[in-house]
């Protein structure tokens, strides 16, 4: 579908803000959604309102409507997810499915692999996790050593992967594995486990925020049937990169910056104003500025990068940069916050602390890990000097 502007996008902007009006529960306009879903179970008016979006299809705007999914263009998400904000609303289906393993199932997936995975995904009615970072192949992912075998009728799996985001609570895992060990990058391949299996079991890592998003994935003698190979055999990586793309991408987003509050507006209510009715700490007034307009002329570059990549399907480095930038300033951001907040800040539980302060320690140090995961930003400097300024490669890794 073609981007639509002027009064097209006019009315479109008029039928999503009264659609939205009348189907968002009112109650769910102060609900905090995380990054990673729990196993917590939705409220009534949270099951409502994901209803509603899956028979819209705006939980996927941008997918084809044959498979459930919207049929927007580019530019009539964009004013979705505008209004969306305006109203308090939020994507009930967002998750792995709709920003990483979906987009790349399109891509790369057969059409009974689409009509078999893609309406569950836009309905929400499946978790997805990503089967990737090994125990000794992280950034070098592609020394992984899952065994995928040949045995006939089915593949068989076995091995372990870490960092498993939500694998606790997920129904299916979107996994590289080893399918010939006489090669590195061309023997791997791209499968798509059931988690809900005798062969499976995940432990959860309690991290340092108190949380565990991530777990230990182990795989013995688990099962995937033979038309669960996306993409050929011995083909996975090229469509693997294809998904950290995607991944990428939304770390690179508004998702990553996100966190307590405004900062101007924290740093007005914790620091307070001078007589001229600005933030009384010129150094701290200055740094929030600076942190200001970094967000500001990275959210239009995200806009830039996504006109100029209207159909490119294929891998973009462009999505490093944005990665980079994106989780530097939400890390910023939290800096900002906890001195802006000073002791209040530091709070992890009773009533001296309120949820906000409680969340800031939490958000601080959570995000410490938003430079490591996806790819840390060493390896995504070295994919901008490489695909990017055309820097000779000096690594053996490549």
């Amino acid at each position: 579908m073609a981007d639509f502007g002027g009064a097209d996008l006019d009315a479109f902007r008029a039928e999503a803000r009264d659609w939205i009006e009348a189907n968002f529960p009112e109650s769910l306009k102060t609900v905090e959604i995380a990054m990673i879903p729990g196993g917590e179970k939705p409220t009534d008016d949270g099951l409502l309102w994901k209803q509603r979006m899956a028979d819209k299809g705006w939980g996927a705007p941008t997918w084809p409507t044959q498979y459930g999914g919207g049929g927007l263009s580019g530019a009539q998400a964009r004013v979705l997810q505008q209004e969306m904000d305006r109203a308090g609303a939020y994507n009930p289906v967002a998750g792995m499915g709709t920003s990483m393993f979906g987009p790349t199932l399109l891509e790369y997936g057969t059409e009974a692999q689409k009509q078999r995975h893609i309406p569950p995904i836009v309905k929400g009615e499946l978790r997805w996790c990503q089967g990737y970072s090994e125990p000794g192949a992280g950034s070098d992912l592609a020394s992984l050593q899952t065994k995928c075998v040949d045995k006939g009728d089915h593949w068989q799996i076995d091995g372990s992967k870490i960092w498993t985001s939500g694998a606790q609570f997920a129904d299916w895992c979107f996994c590289l594995v080893r399918t010939d060990t006489s090669k590195k990058h061309e023997g791997i391949s791209f499968v798509l486990i059931d988690m809900r299996q005798p062969g499976v079991e995940t432990r959860p890592i309690k991290l340092i925020a108190g949380n565990s998003p991530f777990c230990e994935t182990f795989f013995t003698a688990a099962r995937a049937e033979k038309d669960d190979m996306v993409g050929p055999l011995n083909g996975g990586w090229t469509i693997g990169k294809r998904l950290l793309q995607h991944e990428r991408s939304g770390q690179g987003g508004n998702r990553m910056m996100a966190g307590v509050g405004s900062v101007p507006d924290l740093a007005k209510a914790y620091v307070g104003l001078d007589d001229q009715g600005r933030i009384a700490d010129p150094d701290l007034r200055t740094r929030i500025a600076r942190h200001m307009m970094d967000a500001r002329a990275h959210g239009l570059t995200l806009k830039r990068a996504a006109d100029e990549a209207k159909g490119n399907v294929n891998p973009s480095a462009t999505t490093s940069v944005m990665k980079n930038s994106g989780t530097w300033i939400g890390q910023e951001k939290a800096e900002l916050t906890l001195e802006i907040m000073g002791a209040q800040g530091l709070g992890w539980e009773g009533e001296a602390f309120n949820k906000d302060e409680r969340d800031a320690v939490r958000t601080w140090l959570s995000g410490k890990a938003t430079t490591i995961f996806g790819g840390s930003q060493e390896i995504q400097s070295n994919i901008v000097s490489k695909r990017i300024l055309g820097l000779p490669d000096t690594t053996q890794n490549g």
